[in-house]
């Protein structure tokens, strides 16, 4: 049974994809670049000896961050150096979301939406933790 591999569902799925739907050139881009990664596309390179003897040579890689066989490490050490910096506790993420009927509001004063929304969500944790059922033990 064949590996499936991103640069495999970019190939076959994204010409169809890329030309049926708006997407920012970036996008394109990127997915340029990750359908090449480690092909003849990208070039390649002689890895030698320091007395000149050839050893290998290798195809090119893309290092892109979105990249799985590029981007990998890159990514687990920016979560190591942020790991590092938690402190050890135990902490929550709360999200606050806005109705789309608001939306409009936050284009003609962003400052004062702003203000008005984390004082909202501001005064409802503070009520919410408050209240004895909610505290933990």
């Amino acid at each position: 049974m064949a590996v499936t591999t991103l640069r495999h569902i970019l190939n076959v799925a994204f010409p169809t994809y890329g030309a049926t739907h708006r997407l920012p050139l970036r996008v394109h881009r990127a997915v340029s670049v990750l359908r090449r990664c480690r092909t003849g596309g990208l070039g390649w390179h002689a890895v030698k000896y320091r007395n000149g003897h050839l050893v290998d040579v290798r195809l090119n890689s893309c290092r892109h961050r979105a990249c799985p066989q590029c981007g990998w490490r890159k990514a687990e050490e920016w979560l190591q150096r942020w790991q590092a910096r938690l402190l050890p506790t135990t902490h929550f993420q709360v999200i606050f979301t806005v109705p789309t009927e608001l939306h409009i509001l936050r284009w003609w004063n962003r400052k004062l939406f702003a203000d008005v929304f984390f004082q909202a969500a501001r005064d409802t944790l503070v009520e919410l933790l408050a209240q004895e059922s909610v505290r933990p033990e």
